[in-house]
């Protein structure tokens, strides 16, 4: 463990973001003991690349990379301001093993990384939840769309590929990844491909 990850705290990893960003946090970012054992699962076979999906403002891949040095961390976002908040973090708290990435997932080869993190970014499209802004566009057929698009994604991936997904419905979710484990009451899942 870095020593940059010695010294996180949920408050300190809030610190690096605005009040407006900050007050966020409990609906949006996720949780640093969740990105912990995320982190840990992802990594434990070694080197890799790491694609957190729907990244928003970077909470993930900043206590993930500080836990895993020698692995890869890339944030995905849509949002420019988003996408600005977490390279300014990025940039405070000192990491070269992290970059983030503004853009539509869609847009992505999925041949580029080894496993997967995500903390259900296609959720704010159903009506009724709590959205982080009013800059993009939601709806259930974006969320049915986003859905199946990862699902296939994921199907094409080779044996082995692990996936994490945090407060997920499991549409995403291709048959053939076996669930490995589970923690915080059910919300965080560990996925392998057999």
């Amino acid at each position: 463990m870095s020593t940059v990850a010695s010294q996180l705290t949920d408050n300190l990893l809030n610190s690096l973001y605005p009040p407006s960003i900050r007050a966020l946090a409990s609906h949006h970012w996720t949780p640093l003991p969740v990105a912990l054992e995320a982190s840990r699962f992802l990594t434990c076979a070694g080197d890799a690349v790491i694609l957190d999906i729907g990244s928003g403002v970077g909470k993930f891949c900043l206590a993930a990379a500080a836990l895993a040095p020698r692995s890869l961390f890339v944030g995905v976002e849509q949002r420019t301001s988003l996408v600005a908040y977490a390279e300014t973090a990025r940039k405070k708290i000192g990491l070269d093993n992290v970059s983030f990435l503004h853009g539509n997932f869609t847009q992505l080869d999925f041949r580029s990384f080894d496993h997967f993190y995500f903390y259900n970014a296609f959720y704010e499209n159903l009506a009724g939840s709590d959205k982080i802004d009013d800059d993009i566009a939601y709806s259930r057929e974006l969320y049915r769309y986003y859905s199946h698009y990862l699902l296939l994604q994921l199907l094409q991936r080779p044996a082995g590929t692990r996936l994490v997904t945090f407060c997920s419905s499991e549409d995403e979710i291709p048959p053939g990844y076996r669930e490995m484990d589970s923690g915080f009451g059910g919300q965080l899942k560990f996925w392998i491909k057999a």
